[in-house]
């Protein structure tokens, strides 16, 4: 028996093929040890593969908000970024990383739901089955525990009845020899020997039938019972690992599976990447800011020392003042004199400036003063005052110009300049299309339907569709009469950009024609902004025209309209620059009319004469609200 076992070693040893019913025939303990240990190393692995599918979950939620965080929203104000391939290929990035994110969801949903649920089920009946088998092993060996009991006693009872006959025996011939002793006692003493024999034999008997039993389910315990136990346990332990393999090899594959999409998603930021065009960029720079202007041309030399020696007389300045008003008109932006032009006017944007702290003599007798000006003869200043606007051009510019400032777009896009505004209407007729396209599939569509149910009126009644149908009809004449308007607007702007091109390209001609020359025209403010940032269209005209033309024709626009009334005086009790658009300079101590009064913003509208007016805090002033101040007027 212990040769077989032995040998049965060995080949299990060889052929890798072993029994633990065979070779583990004693180590029921150890068994319950180790698959003991074989469930909780399970239970390990399954919470291993939960943790790192919640991990995963947590991953792709992260990267799906990251994405979210910089998507583009709708209706923004980035949205004009995306015109740019480095910004559209960053969207795609972000698209692809949601997509790599739900790949990560992927993973997660599969650990999940292929490796952590069917683990946790199945430790559970593993748990139960092992459960199963080592109460059948304890029953076993609480059945040979209990043979061997009973042999044991079985051997000890023998064991005590053999010591009994002999001692009985041993009586038996001690009374048997003595003859002293009667005969009826010799014969109990032999009865009792012959008894005692008996039960020896008896117990010898039993001992040997339980002794045989024993025998018999020792045999069976060892070489039948317990291998079919161990046997099933080993299957059953052999079963945890070959779950744990599958799981495994699971966990990897369910990685794998995603990495196709996710190499995809790679591939496709890759490819975004490649798709930026620095030179279409720069391109779409072009395109988005060109304005369609002409570069200025020269600036013609303005002689200012006649208006000096005619500022040496007053007789001089008073015959040279008409002439001055004139040259002014054709300079300066549009003068603050007239009415239609001022009702375009606000004051100005930012708040007036605090009055100066230091005192003056001249200043009220408890308010902040200023110190002492030098006063400036009158033909100095107003010669100073037409020599340094001389940027605006044309009251269209102005009107413009106001409009951009005040955030009142036009339907046309006339205040933008006309490259962009080409390219608006553009847009706006290439939506109008849209929606008229859109439109007309739904009349198609509601035309069939009526078509249907005249044929079959049981589906529907076909007079339910005209109101329908009506009101697209009204929908698409509108939309039409919009894209027609949008065409004559688009027409009339790609027009001029051809005329406007043509003549920059003989204007440029003819300034290579003619270097060296001194020239006649001025086209400083021909085709570009408005000081104030704004969009100016010059006729074609005006590119010819010269300097004294223009303002001829602004003096005959607006030389029929009358000067706001004066409402009263004020006097000066600070000096103040007049620095900024619409605003006018005055000396400490200057009296100056008033034509509108301070509405709330700080502000003060006065004039100075019949060609200067504007804008002056009004806490730099005293007021005199008197409608016959006019005549009292005095300059300081």
């Amino acid at each position: 028996m212990h040769s077989n076992r032995g040998l049965s070693r060995r080949n299990c040893l060889e052929t890798m093929s072993c029994s633990w019913g065979t070779e583990l025939w004693d180590q029921f303990d150890n068994l319950e040890k180790h698959t003991q240990w074989g469930i909780e190393f399970l239970e390990r692995y399954t919470k291993f593969v939960k943790e790192r599918s919640e991990i995963e979950l947590s991953y792709a939620k992260q990267i799906r908000n990251l994405s979210k965080k910089y998507q583009l929203k709708k209706n923004s104000k980035d949205e004009e970024e995306y015109k740019y391939t480095s910004c559209r290929a960053f969207l795609i990035t972000l698209n692809e990383l949601n997509d790599y994110a739900g790949q990560h969801e992927v993973i997660a949903e599969n650990l999940s739901s292929q490796i952590t649920a069917e683990l946790t089920r199945y430790t559970q009946e593993l748990k139960a089955e092992r459960k199963s088998h080592f109460h059948d092993g304890r029953r076993a060996q609480q059945h040979i525990e209990n043979s061997w009991k009973q042999l044991e006693s079985s051997k000890r009872r023998f064991e005590r009845d053999c010591k009994e006959a002999d001692r009985a025996q041993h009586y038996f011939d001690k009374v048997d020899a003595d003859i002293n002793v009667t005969k009826a006692d010799v014969e109990k003493a032999k009865q009792q020997a012959q008894l005692r024999h008996q039960v020896a034999e008896d117990s010898k008997n039993e001992y040997l039938t339980y002794l045989q039993k024993f025998n018999k389910d020792q045999h069976e315990h060892y070489y039948t019972l317990i291998p079919h136990i161990f046997q099933r346990i080993q299957e059953m332990e052999e079963r945890r690992v070959g779950r744990v393999r599958e799981s495994m090899r699971v966990y990897t594959e369910v990685e794998r599976k995603v990495l196709p999409i996710v190499s995809k998603c790679l591939d496709g930021m890759t490819k975004a990447a490649e798709s930026i065009e620095p030179k279409m960029d720069s391109k779409q720079v072009v395109e988005s800011y060109k304005s369609g202007f002409e570069p200025p041309g020269d600036v013609e030399f303005e002689d200012y020392s006649v208006s000096m020696k005619r500022a040496v007389s007053e007789s001089s300045f008073l015959n040279a003042r008409g002439e001055s008003r004139r040259r002014s008109r054709s300079k300066l932006w549009p003068l603050l004199k007239r009415n239609k032009l001022m009702s375009l006017l606000a004051s100005p944007r930012q708040p007036p400036p605090p009055p100066p702290t230091s005192p003056s003599p001249d200043g009220l007798l408890n308010g902040p003063q200023s110190p002492q000006q030098p006063k400036e003869p009158l033909s100095q200043r107003l010669n100073d005052f037409m020599s340094t606007k001389h940027k605006m051009h044309c009251l269209r510019s102005l009107k413009r110009g106001l409009s951009l400032k005040l955030g009142t777009g036009q339907e046309d896009y006339s205040h933008l300049p006309p490259e962009q505004r080409r390219k608006k209407l553009q847009a706006k007729l290439n939506d109008i299309n849209k929606d008229i396209q859109k439109e007309m599939d739904q009349r198609d569509a509601l035309t069939k339907m009526k078509d249907v149910y005249i044929k079959n009126p049981h589906l529907g009644d076909p007079d339910s569709i005209d109101p329908r149908l009506e009101e697209i009809t009204q929908s698409l004449e509108k939309l039409q009469l919009e894209a027609q308007k949008f065409e004559g607007w688009l027409t009339e702007v790609e027009r001029k950009l051809l005329e406007k091109g043509s003549e920059s390209q003989r204007r440029q001609s003819n300034h290579f024609d003619s270097q060296g020359n001194t020239p006649l025209t001025n086209n400083y403010g021909q085709n570009r902004e408005s000081p104030d940032g704004s969009y100016t269209e010059d006729p074609s005209t005006e590119t010819t025209m010269q300097f004294k033309s223009r303002s001829t024709e602004f003096d005959d626009e607006f030389d029929d309209e009358e000067p706001l009334p004066t409402i009263g005086t004020c006097k000066a009790l600070y000096p103040f620059e007049g620095q900024n658009e619409g605003t006018i300079s005055m000396a400490e101590g200057e009296m100056l009319y008033v034509i509108e009064e301070d509405k709330g913003d700080g502000w003060t509208r006065v004039r100075r004469n019949e060609d200067e007016e504007g804008y002056v805090p009004t806490s730099y002033i005293k007021l005199f609200l008197d409608t016959n101040a006019k005549g009292a007027m005095t300059y300081i």
